[in-house]
C-alpha cells in the first residue's frame, strides 16, 4: 500500500512543479509533519517550522519524532530531492511563503475546550512577517469561529492582502499517506475566489479521480471536523455499551455487529466493541464539540453519553480480571499486549491500557507489557511501574493471565499451545474481541472478551 501511495503521489507531482507555490507549514507534530511530508511529494516547496529545536534537529538528521507507516520513506526523498525543508526560524518560513498551513496542537483544557494559544500566536507571526499575498490554512483541529479570530488577529497588524482558509484533517494514525493520496474528501472553508482558487490547485492532483472538494463557509468547515468525529465516536460507544448488555443477557456483540453492519444504511466500519477509544483526536474533540455547544447555550446529551460510556469501557478489562481474581491482585503478574491506543502508532495519549494497568497495579499486580513501537512513549504515562518485554512471549511467560489490549497484526494469530505452555495459568482476556473464542478454549485456555458468549 505504501508503495502504491508513493507512486500516485509521484505521478501527480510531474503536473505540480511546472506551477509551483512556496507552502511553509507551521507544527511538525503528527498532522504537520504529515501534511508537509505529503505536499512536498506533490512537488511543491515546502518548509516545515517548529520552535521545538530538538525536534527540528533531529528531523534534520532524518530522525521522525512519531511511528507512522512509510512517512520515513517519503520524507527522506524528498529531503533528498530538495523539496523538504525545516527550520525553527518560523518567521523566515513565513516571509518566504505564499501558502501557510497552520498545525500546531491545540490540545484540550481542563473544561474541555479547544486550547487556541498556539494557532493565535502562528497567526501573530504570520502577520508580521508575511511579505506577499498569502493564503493562511487552518490545519489544526479548531471550534467553530477559529477562522474568524485568526482573520482579525492578522487584520491588525499584516500591511498585505490575504485569505483565511479552514481545511480540517481527516488522517488516520496509522494510515495517515494513505488518506492523504486517497481523501474521501477535502473540506474547504473559504470567503473569496481567490482563496479558492488556490485551495482548488492545491489539491488538484488527489480530485481528478473524482473525490470531491467540498466548498463551504469556514464555520460549516470547522464543525465538520468535529461532527465527523464526534459520529465515530458514537458508533464505538453505542457498540462497547451494547456489548455490556450482551454480557448481561447472553448475547454475543460480534454477531450483532455483523447482522446490524450489514445493512447499507449502517456499514460494519467502526463497529467493534472492544476497551475503548483513545487518541489525539476523538477524546477531545468529542469534549470540544460539547464545549462549543455550551458556549452557544445548548447541551449535547448524545455526545455528552458518548463521553461517559467511553470512560466507563476503559474500566472493562480491570472489573472482567478483578471479579475472576479478587480485590487483591498481589503477587499476581499479567502479560499486557499493546499499549499504544490503536495499532500501526506509537500513539499513547488516552489510551486504555493505562487505565488498565493503573487500575491492576493499584490492586497489587505487576504488569509486564509488550508494544511494537510504543514502549517508549508508554514510559512517559507509565514510567517504571510497568516491566516491559522485548518481545511478546517474554511478556507472557509465566504470567497469570494474557490481557489483549491493542490489536497489532503480530498479535492476532499466536500459538495457543505455546501460549497455554508459558501461562502461570491458562487466561485470556481479549480487549478487542479478534480472538477465535471456541479455537481458545479448545486449546485449553479459558477466554474472555468484551460482550462475547
Amino acid at each position: 500500500m505504501v508503495k502504491e501511495v508513493a507512486h500516485l503521489l509521484r505521478k501527480e507531482r510531474l503536473d505540480t512543479e511546472e506551477d509551483s507555490m512556496n507552502i511553509c507549514v507551521v507544527g511538525t507534530g503528527y498532522v504537520g509533519l504529515v501534511v508537509g511530508t505529503c505536499m512536498s511529494d506533490l512537488g511543491f516547496q515546502v518548509t516545515c517550522a517548529d520552535t521545538n529545536e530538538e525536534k527540528i534537529a533531529g528531523l534534520l538528521e532524518g530522525k521522525i519524532p512519531i511511528y507512522e507507516p512509510g512517512l520515513d520513506l517519503v520524507l527522506a526523498r524528498n529531503v533528498r530531492e530538495n523539496r523538504l525543508h525545516f527550520t525553527t526560524d518560523t518567521a523566515s518560513a513565513v516571509a518566504a511563503a505564499d501558502v501557510i498551513y497552520i498545525a500546531v496542537g491545540t490540545p484540550g483544557l481542563p473544561d474541555g475546550s479547544a486550547n487556541l494559544s498556539g494557532v493565535l500566536a502562528v497567526s501573530d507571526v504570520i502577520a508580521k512577517n508575511a511579505t506577499r499575498a498569502i493564503v493562511v490554512i487552518i490545519k489544526s483541529t479548531v471550534p467553530v469561529g477559529t477562522a474568524d479570530a485568526v482573520r482579525a488577529r492578522i487584520t491588525e497588524n499584516i500591511a498585505h492582502e490575504f485569505d483565511v482558509v479552514s481545511n480540517p484533517e481527516f488522517l488516520k494514525e496509522g494510515a495517515a499517506i494513505d488518506d492523504f493520496s486517497r481523501p474521501d474528501r477535502i473540506v474547504v472553508g473559504c470567503k473569496t475566489e481567490r482563496a479558492r482558487e488556490t485551495m482548488t490547485k492545491l489539491y488538484a492532483g488527489l480530485v481528478r479521480s473524482g473525490r470531491p472538494i467540498l466548498f463551504m463557509d469556514n464555520r460549516s468547515a470547522e464543525l465538520t471536523k468535529y461532527a465527523s468525529n464526534a459520529m465515530l465516536a458514537t458508533r464505538i460507544s453505542f457498540m462497547n455499551e451494547l456489548s455490556r448488555l450482551c454480557e448481561l443477557v447472553g448475547a454475543d456483540i460480534e454477531s450483532i455487529r455483523r447482522g446490524t453492519g450489514t445493512d447499507s444504511r449502517i456499514g460494519h466500519r467502526f463497529l467493534f466493541a472492544g476497551a475503548g477509544y483513545g487518541g489525539s483526536c476523538f477524546p477531545k474533540d468529542v469534549n470540544a464539540l460539547i464545549k462549543t455547544a455550551e458556549h452557544a447555550g445548548l447541551h449535547m446529551q448524545l455526545a455528552s453519553a458518548v463521553v461517559a460510556v467511553n470512560d466507563q469501557q476503559k474500566h472493562v478489562l480491570a472489573d472482567k480480571i478483578l471479579k475472576r481474581y479478587g480485590a487483591d491482585l498481589s503477587g499476581r503478574t499479567f502479560a499486557m499486549w499493546g499499549l499504544a491506543f490503536k495499532p500501526d502508532t506509537d500513539d499513547m495519549r488516552e489510551a486504555p491500557s493505562v487505565v488498565i494497568a493503573n487500575r491492576l497495579i493499584a490492586c497489587g499486580a505487576r504488569i509486564v507489557a509488550y508494544d511494537p513501537e510504543a514502549m517508549e512513549e508508554a514510559r512517559h504515562s507509565l514510567g517504571d511501574t510497568v516491566t516491559y518485554a522485548d518481545n511478546a512471549m517474554d511478556a507472557v511467560d509465566g504470567a497469570d493471565a494474557l490481557i489483549l489490549v491493542t490489536e497489532w497484526s503480530e498479535f492476532r494469530n499466536p500459538v495457543w499451545e505455546e501460549i497455554r505452555a508459558a501461562l502461570k495459568e491458562p487466561v485470556v482476556f481479549d480487549g478487542r474481541n479478534i480472538y477465535d473464542p471456541d479455537e481458545v478454549r479448545e486449546a485449553g485456555l479459558e477466554y474472555s472478551g468484551i460482550g462475547r458468549l
